[in-house]
């Protein structure tokens, strides 16, 4: 009688609880922190709130007047810029990290030293993104060991200004965080790649499929939630580039602005004291990030198909 009475009071002990209160922390922080704020952005953002000089001018409400100047500025050059900027660095940086994720992952091909290469390539991201810029800045200037190497080889008998034309910028920008981000998404997929079931790998390779085919057939389908998540986080940190093209360009985009990204856009507002415009393309930016999270993630996982089916 004494263990039944223990078994019902154990029965009647409800653990959901505590879940919920080791949850409080994280909703208390992200309340405070994040959903504050980003009301508050918002709110500002219907606001006439700017410094001209000494004299501060509003808070007056303006309703939707900011996004209307907002819409008729270069916003969409500025958006263009970045996209190209995230594309140029993120293409090489997906292939190159598939590539080492499935050589670190094959325990057929037993690569010596791979805790070493792992490492080396990891590094990178380690680096502050400002020092980083500011390395390149001095070895592809006008006259930095970039352009005597290339002068001493005979490739070029003048320097190359890398810094003043277009694509040489935009090709810097990409490289940069290339090197930064490949050790970080090679690191993720390579995880990915060995949370996957060996035996699929074995089966395909007794039935006769080759390398590309097991890639394309086995290693691809099972891993695409992992390379999904690393595509929409790796939009969202482009759309927030900041640090790099604002260092290696000196805060002006240059040339002719072709460098300038959404958030050194909005750099700018803040820097002129601008909050009411900052807050519109604040929000503005959420909104983009939002929807191309969305579309890339619908796109890729078929979901929307799915629920079209089934209705």
């Amino acid at each position: 009688m004494v263990n039944e009475k223990r078994a019902k009071t154990r029965k009647k002990i409800s653990y959901g609880k505590w879940g919920y209160i080791f949850l409080i922390p994280f909703f208390a922080i992200y309340f405070i922190f994040s959903f504050i704020p980003l009301v508050n952005t918002f709110y500002n953002s219907l606001f006439e709130n700017y410094r001209s000089g000494l004299t501060q001018i509003g808070p007056n409400f303006v309703g939707l007047e900011n996004y209307v100047s907002i819409f008729q500025s270069d916003l969409l050059k500025y958006l263009g810029n970045t996209m190209i900027l995230w594309i140029i660095g993120f293409i090489p940086q997906i292939i190159i990290s598939l590539i080492l994720a499935v050589w670190f992952a094959d325990f057929r091909m037993r690569l010596k030293g791979s805790t070493f290469f792992k490492t080396i390539i990891y590094l990178p991201n380690v680096i502050m993104a400002a020092s980083f810029a500011m390395l390149f800045f001095a070895l592809f200037s006008d006259d930095g060991p970039m352009n005597n190497l290339l002068i001493r080889l005979g490739v070029s008998n003048n320097p190359i200004r890398f810094l003043a034309t277009v694509w040489g910028t935009r090709g810097l920008v990409g490289l940069m965080n290339f090197m930064m981000w490949f050790g970080n998404t090679t690191i993720l997929l390579m995880a990915a790649i060995l949370g996957v079931d060996a035996s699929l790998f074995e089966a395909a390779s007794i039935d006769g499929a080759k390398s590309l085919q097991i890639f394309t057939k086995v290693t691809m389908p099972t891993i695409k939630p992992i390379f999904i998540y690393v595509l929409i986080t790796s939009l969202i940190g482009g759309l927030q580039m900041f640090d790099v093209p604002q260092v290696l360009t000196n805060a002006k985009g240059s040339p002719d602005r072709t460098s300038t990204t959404l958030i050194m856009f909005l750099n700018n507002h803040l820097y002129s004291k601008n909050y009411g415009m900052a807050g519109a393309l604040s929000v503005i930016l959420f909104v983009i990030t939002a929807a191309l999270s969305l579309v890339v993630f619908f796109v890729l996982t078929g979901a929307g198909k799915k629920r079209g089916g089934q209705s």
